[in-house]
């Protein structure tokens, strides 16, 4: 039979036949349920039930009652059976998003309630599911910078569920922070962004715990605000900060996601020499040196369209992610550019400097320097 020509029932109809007898199916996959299904429904994917339907139906007579999400997997698996001589099998019409709308009994997961329905959308990713969900709940992420690129990445970080953010930024809201950096508010004016920012993370996500640092990123403190992380993620705005959180991450094995913005630019990459030497760069490898300061002034000299550090930002929570759940390809070795005016995305491959002076495969760490001179220097 094909299933275009499989009979469908709608869920009320379904229910009152399962309450009879009828065997009701979900032919989900497991990640799937994670959001919960039909009271009462044997759980098997499609694939399973396809490839050995006596296993689960060993009575070929019995009334089947296949659901799925929406109803196009149920009813091409109606088929199958159907073939495999089961002649009372029908699909239900509209799948597990109508059994819900019309009110019928669901099966929950038991346990943390709050955990699949805060998360249902990321968990009925098959990439994803609850085994990623669990690896973002487990992470602790060092967010360095509170301002226009860490306020957008914080933000997602914590909407996806991280499950630690430590956000250390030693400044305080300006009005001129309002149009780029959304984690603050008017009435903060004048306040800790680092408070102000744990403000409104704890009002979006309470599942997530926020640690904030209102210090000063220097060498001295560096590895202590690090210290436990599975990812930092880089808001600094100038490049001192840059190049020490670079130099921390080589020596202490972590993934760099990083982030910069100019005017109407912007750009993302993951440096993870520190675990990856030799085949990963890192930022020395990108930057051996630093631009002398009129070639890069920041935000307050040169003005930037408050959407890009948005955009970078979101960028940059995504390759944190990624690299958190284990999927996807992370942007190590690519630098992507972004440029707004034009709406246009370019990548360069970066290649690992094989004599670079902290990340060369086999060269001990060469320790912390005055960064401020070194930048001030070039």
């Amino acid at each position: 039979m094909d299933e275009q020509t499989v009979p469908e029932i709608d869920p009320a109809e379904a229910r009152l036949r399962q309450e009879r007898g009828a065997v009701l199916v979900d032919v989900r996959e497991p990640h799937e349920h994670a959001t919960g299904h039909a009271e009462g429904a044997l759980t098997v994917a499609r694939g399973e039930l396809e490839a050995a339907p006596a296993h689960w139906l060993p009575d070929p007579g019995v009334e089947v009652l296949l659901i799925c999400q929406s109803g196009g997997r149920s009813r091409a698996a109606a088929a199958v059976l159907r073939g495999a001589g089961y002649a009372h099998v029908l699909s239900v019409a509209g799948g597990t998003e109508r059994w819900r709308a019309d009110a019928l009994p669901m099966a929950m997961p038991t346990g943390d309630l709050d955990f699949y329905e805060r998360y249902a959308r990321q968990l009925q990713l098959p990439e994803f599911g609850e085994a990623g969900q669990r690896r973002l709940e487990a992470a602790r992420v060092v967010v360095i910078g509170a301002g226009g690129l860490g306020s957008p990445a914080a933000f997602y970080l914590a909407a996806a569920g991280v499950g630690t953010l430590v956000l250390a930024d030693d400044d305080h809201v300006d009005r001129s922070n309002l149009q780029r950096q959304i984690l603050h508010t008017n009435d903060r004016i004048g306040a800790p962004k680092v408070e102000s920012a744990a403000a409104t993370l704890s009002a979006l996500n309470p599942r997530v715990r926020i640690e904030v640092v209102p210090e000063r990123v220097t060498s001295a403190n560096i590895e202590r605000l690090l210290a436990g992380a599975d990812l930092v993620l880089d808001g600094a705005d100038n490049f001192p900060v840059r190049y020490l959180l670079n130099d921390a991450c080589v020596k202490l094995g972590l993934p760099l996601v990083y982030g910069a913005v100019h005017r109407f630019e912007g750009q993302v990459s993951v440096f993870d020499a520190g675990r990856r030497r030799g085949e990963a760069p890192c930022y020395r490898c990108l930057f051996p040196e630093p631009p002398p300061p009129e070639a890069a002034p920041n935000c307050a000299e040169a003005g930037v369209l408050g959407i890009v550090p948005g955009v970078v930002g979101l960028l940059q929570a995504t390759e944190a992610i990624k690299l958190l759940a284990d999927m996807g390809e992370s942007l190590a070795g690519r630098l992507l550019h972004f440029e707004a005016l034009g709406m246009r995305f370019r990548e360069t491959r970066l290649r690992p400097d094989p004599d670079c002076p902290v990340c060369a495969r086999g060269r001990p760490f060469p320790g912390y320097i005055d960064y401020a001179a070194f930048c001030a220097g070039a």
